[in-house]
């Protein structure tokens, strides 16, 4: 019989990337987003996937910290798409 144990995900660490956009990153490793619009907070995963929208950042940044972690992009290549898809 083999055993497989399971240990909690890293917490994320959220960085301030602009005046509205809040960046996370687990294990070293790209996570998702905030952006702020006014007083909506969209919360994005790390493949750019919205998650919804929250009335204040705590919250959305709570709704990122409870996704599972899917095929990690670098932050770089998470960039190049937030900002190909931001001058379409």
């Amino acid at each position: 019989m083999s055993s497989t144990s399971t240990h909690p995900p890293e917490a994320l660490t959220w960085k301030q990337a602009g005046d509205d956009v809040h960046v996370a990153t687990r294990d070293g490793e790209f996570a998702g987003f905030v952006e702020i619009y006014g007083a909506t907070h969209v919360v994005r995963d790390n493949h750019g996937t919205e998650l919804g929208s929250f009335r204040t950042l705590r919250d959305a940044r709570s709704a990122l910290e409870g996704t599972p972690r899917r095929g990690a992009l670098s932050f770089r290549q998470a960039l190049r798409r937030r900002l190909s898809r931001s001058t379409s």
